[in-house]
C-alpha cells in the first residue's frame, strides 16, 4: 500500500531539547552566538539541503534576519527578507485561536459535541467527538491528504468538499482513547467556526486576527498580484532527483496554506504567547496548552512548525527569554527544524551535531554504495534527519516503491521491501507493500503470505484483502 506523500506535521505543543546549560546572559554572549549562526546554516547550505529565510529575535528586537538561495530556481529569483513562504501547520494555530475566541464569547463550548455543529457522519462513534477532541488530536479522525487527494480540482479540495467526504470516514479509534495527529480534524473545526460564526473561516482569520495585530503580510486565500513574491517548493524525490513540488502545493484550508514572512509569524506567534490581544488571560488560564506552557523550566522552548515535500517553516520560543528562532525553508522538512534546533543549541552554549542527509536521501546514498547489510546494521544512525513524530518505516517502504516504478528496478524494490519488513516486523504495511514487490517479481504465493501476515496484523487493511482477491484468481 502506497502512503500518501504529504508528510505529518508537528503541532506546536512539541517540546523542545532538554538541554539548558550555560544559558547567555549578556549582549557580549549573545554576539558570540549569534556569530556562529552563518556556519551552522552554511552547513546545511553545502548538502544542498536548505534555501530560505532565518531570523533571530530577543523581546521582539532582531538579532539575525538573513536570505540564502533561490525562491524561483528556474528564474534565478532569489529568496528575500519579505519572501511569502507557506507556513504549513502554522494554521492550526489561527483555526485554534478562533476556537477559543468564540468559546470566550460564548458562542461554543470545547465540550460540545461535534454533531450540535456538523451532522450526517456515517459513523456512529462520531456522535462522542467534542471539539476539544478535535483541538487536541483525539477524535479518531486522520488526514485527507493522499495522491488521489492531489489530483483533484480546487473546489473538491475545499472546505467543504472534505468536511463533506469526513462524513463518510470511518473513525481510527473511540473519541478521547487516544491521539493521532489530524490534518481532517481541524478543517472539521473550520467548518464549525463557519456554522457558529456565521462568516467564513477566512474572514474569521482575517476579523480576529490578521488586521487586528496588522499582520499585513500574512494573506489567507487570495493570492493574486503575489507571484513575484511566493518561494517555489523544492523536494529531493526519494531515488535524489529535484523536483519543484507544484503538484503537491495544498488549497489553503484551516489546517495548512497561509503565506507568511517570518517578521509576520514572529509578530503572531509573540501576541499569542505574551499578551492579551488574541486571547485573556482568563481564557489563557482553561486552554491546555498555555497550562502545558506554564509547567515549561526555564530555558526551555516550545516549537510551532509545519511542513510537506517542498517547505518547512519552524518557531522556536524560548518563554523565559523570550528568545524567537525562526526558519523558513522552501526545501523539504524536517529542515528548519533542525536548523531552529541547531541554533537554539548555539544559544545554549553547546556545539550542534554536523548534520546529515534527509534520511530517505541518506538510506538510498549507502545502500547503493555499501549494500543491504550496512543499511540494516547502520539504519538507526542513517536516519537521524528524519521528522520525530513520523513512523520510520516509511523511509524504506518510500524508496522500495520508488525503485519498484520510479527506477522500474524490481530487484532493489524486493530488498529495500523485505527489510522493511525485517526491521519493523509488526507494521502491517510494511508486509503489504513486501507482498506487492513479491507479486511485481512473479512470485504469487509468497506474495500471498506477506498480504496474509499484513492482515494478522491488520485485519481490517483493505488493501491486501483486495490484492489477496485478485492474486487468488
Amino acid at each position: 500500500m502506497r502512503l500518501a506523500l504529504v508528510a505529518v506535521l508537528c503541532l506546536f505543543l512539541a517540546q523542545c531539547s532538554n538541554k539548558q546549560k550555560n544559558k547567555p546572559q549578556d549582549d557580549h554572549r549573545h554576539v558570540q552566538f549569534i556569530d556562529k549562526v552563518d556556519d551552522v546554516i552554511r552547513s546545511y547550505i553545502d548538502l544542498d539541503i536548505f534555501s530560505g529565510v532565518v531570523l533571530i529575535a530577543q523581546k521582539g528586537e532582531v538579532l539575525y534576519h538573513k536570505a540564502f538561495g533561490l525562491a524561483d530556481r528556474q528564474k534565478g529569483i532569489k529568496n528575500e527578507l519579505n519572501t511569502l513562504f507557506d507556513i504549513g501547520s502554522m494554521n492550526k494555530t489561527f483555526t485554534s485561536i478562533v476556537i477559543h475566541q468564540l468559546a470566550a464569547e460564548g458562542k461554543l463550548k470545547l465540550t460540545d459535541k461535534l454533531t450540535s455543529y456538523i451532522s450526517g457522519f456515517s459513523d456512529s462513534k462520531t456522535e462522542s467527538i467534542t471539539l476539544n477532541h478535535l483541538l487536541e488530536h483525539s477524535s479518531g479522525f486522520g488526514d485527507y491528504h493522499s495522491q488521489d487527494y492531489f489530483n483533484l480540482n480546487a473546489s473538491e479540495q475545499a472546505l467543504h468538499a472534505i468536511v463533506e467526504r469526513a462524513k463518510s470516514v470511518t473513525l481510527d479509534f473511540e473519541p478521547g482513547t487516544d491521539e493521532q495527529y489530524s490534518n481532517l480534524g481541524y478543517v472539521i473545526l473550520g467548518a464549525v467556526i463557519e456554522k457558529v460564526s456565521g462568516k467564513s473561516y477566512f474572514d474569521n482569520v482575517q476579523m480576529r486576527i490578521v488586521d487586528p495585530l496588522q499582520l499585513n503580510d500574512t494573506f489567507l486565500n487570495d493570492f493574486s498580484g503575489l507571484e513575484h513574491r511566493i518561494a517555489k517548493g523544492y523536494y529531493q524525490t526519494p531515488l535524489g532527483i529535484l523536483e519543484e513540488n507544484t503538484g503537491l502545493q495544498d488549497t489553503p484550508n484551516p489546517d495548512g496554506g497561509f503565506l507568511s514572512t517570518t517578521l509576520d509569524v514572529m509578530k503572531f506567534y509573540r501576541s499569542y504567547y505574551y499578551d492579551e490581544h488574541l486571547l485573556s488571560k482568563e481564557a489563557k488560564e482553561e486552554h491546555s496548552f498555555f497550562q502545558y506552557l506554564a509547567s515549561l523550566p526555564e530555558g526551555k522552548a516550545t516549537v510551532a512548525a509545519g511542513g510537506f515535500e517542498g517547505f518547512n517553516t519552524a518557531l522556536f520560543q524560548v518563554l523565559s527569554d523570550d528568545l524567537t528562532i525562526i526558519v523558513f525553508a522552501n526545501m523539504d522538512e524536517p529542515v528548519a527544524e533542525r536548523i531552529g534546533m541547531d541554533i537554539l543549541t548555539l544559544y545554549r552554549n553547546d556545539t550542534p551535531a554536523k548534520p546529515q542527509l534527509p534520511a530517505i536521501q541518506n538510506i538510498r546514498k549507502n545502500y547503493e554504495e555499501h549494500g543491504l547489510l550496512y543499511l540494516k546494521e547502520n539504519f538507526e544512525k542513517l536516519t537521524t534527519n528524519f521528522h520525530p513524530t513520523d513512523p520510520k518505516d516509511i523511509i524504506l517502504n518510500d524508496l522500495g516503491y520508488a525503485y519498484l516504478y520510479g527506477a522500474g528496478d524490481k530487484v532493489k524494490a524486493l530488498e529495500i521491501l523485505k527489510l522493511n519488513t525485517e526491521l519493523f516486523p509488526d507494521v502491517a504495511n510494511c508486509w503489504d507493500s513486501y507482498g506487492e514487490a513479491l507479486a511485481a517479481n512473479g512470485n504469487i504465493l509468497d506474495a500471498i503470505k506477506a498480504y496474509n501476515k499484513a492482515l494478522e496484523i491488520q485485519p481490517n487493511l483493505a488493501s491486501a484483502k483486495k490484492a489477496i482477491d485478485e492474486l487468488s484468481k
